[in-house]
């Protein structure tokens, strides 16, 4: 059965008032507010599509409706009447609508832009032409007597040049400005970005937030579907939508048919799967899989680690035994190397547009090459 299906998505983050899962992580932001002592500098890490960059315009949007307020007196006491206790804006505030339109005049967002001539795909890094006015941003007064805020979504993609930049606005806080830097996998920034940021870990999101997101903005799946995708997606409600739009759990089915045959692969379905993922309109398949791939090779480490997961039931019961087999069949040492290769053979694939089949051919092979030792 297919289970591609329309999706309503969640909105972009700038226009989402709603963020589930992350109480801890806001109570965390509310209170550094609260005390008067909120650091010039954030830096919020988890895996992509958990909702950092939500609670990021979550965030800002909240400074902006306290205005010039400035919580904590001489000797801490709040100088507002009555203490806010959410981050919660109304979409019906005017704060809310021009923050979600892109229109607030005291917020700058930084992302990668669109690509000269490339028929709407973005750059692949954020460069340093890209963050340059956030110095003269900061360096203006606030257009509205508060906060002054940049979201640099995500952070991870700033080039060499562009994180400098960022840099030298982080050695000089400006007064009443805020920066807050998404980020998906900290340790790529430099030291010296992480050390001068305060850190805020958001958590994968539980199964069961999953199923609710999905419930609502995927509700023509299947009961068994939308519980598949709850485990599939490793806790973010953004792949589970995106596995739900192109068909991955069909696509997850079809790779491990595959891979259950191992130590030998079929190679006539093999072909059969690349020359599919390889055609013009298989684009979205590609890229589909080979997160698919990346991902079951990680829960495969973490199992033959004796990290895996001790739940024998569920929808994913049948890869749990394949991975204690293949546990067995080749040191984790050997599949940690098959991993960091396939990892550089995938990302090479995507900046060098290399041929599709062949990347996925010399994948599985490899992982058929550890399997029979």
């Amino acid at each position: 059965m297919a289970t591609n299906t329309e999706t309503e998505g969640p909105p972009a983050p700038r226009e989402n008032p709603d963020l589930l899962g992350h109480e801890a992580a806001e109570r965390g932001l509310l209170d550094s507010y609260r005390s008067g002592r909120l650091a010039h500098a954030w830096l919020i890490c988890g895996p992509p599509g958990i909702g950092k960059a939500t609670l990021a315009f979550r965030f800002a949007r909240f400074l902006f409706t306290q205005g010039a307020a400035t919580p904590g007196g001489l000797f801490g006491e709040s100088a507002q009447p009555t203490p806010p206790e959410s981050l919660f804006v109304d979409p019906a505030d005017p704060v809310f609508h021009r923050v979600a339109s892109g229109g607030h005049a005291d917020l700058l967002t930084v992302e990668r832009r669109m690509a000269d001539g490339d028929r709407g795909r973005r750059r692949t890094e954020i460069v340093v032409d890209d963050v340059r006015g956030i110095g003269g941003f900061f360096a203006m007064t606030s257009a509205e007597g508060g906060w002054r805020v940049v979201i640099i979504d995500s952070a991870d993609e700033m080039n060499r040049n562009a994180t400098n930049a960022v840099l030298k606005v982080l050695e000089e806080p400006p007064p009443r400005g805020l920066l807050l830097l998404v980020s998906h996998a900290p340790g790529r920034l430099l030291p010296t970005v992480r050390s001068r940021c305060r850190r805020l870990v958001l958590s994968p999101l539980p199964k069961e937030t999953i199923a609710a997101l999905l419930t609502r903005h995927a509700p023509d799946l299947s009961g068994a579907d939308m519980a598949a995708l709850a485990e599939l997606s490793e806790g973010s409600i953004g792949r589970a939508l995106v596995l739900a739009e192109e068909g991955g759990l069909d696509l997850y089915r079809d790779l491990m048919g595959l891979l259950e045959g191992l130590p030998r692969l079929d190679i006539p379905a093999l072909h059969k799967l690349a020359d599919r993922l390889a055609r013009a309109d298989g684009e979205a398949a590609y890229r589909t899989v080979a997160d698919l791939l990346r991902a079951w090779l990680a829960r495969l480490i973490r199992s033959a680690a004796g990290a895996g997961e001790s739940d024998e039931g569920g929808p994913f019961a049948g890869e749990r035994a394949l991975a204690r087999r293949l546990g067995t069949a080749a040191s984790l040492d050997r599949w940690l190397e098959v991993w960091e290769k396939i990892s550089r053979l995938l990302a090479r694939a995507e900046g060098a547009n290399l041929d599709r089949k062949q990347v996925v051919l010399n994948a599985l092979l490899a992982i058929e090459d550890a399997a029979r030792r």
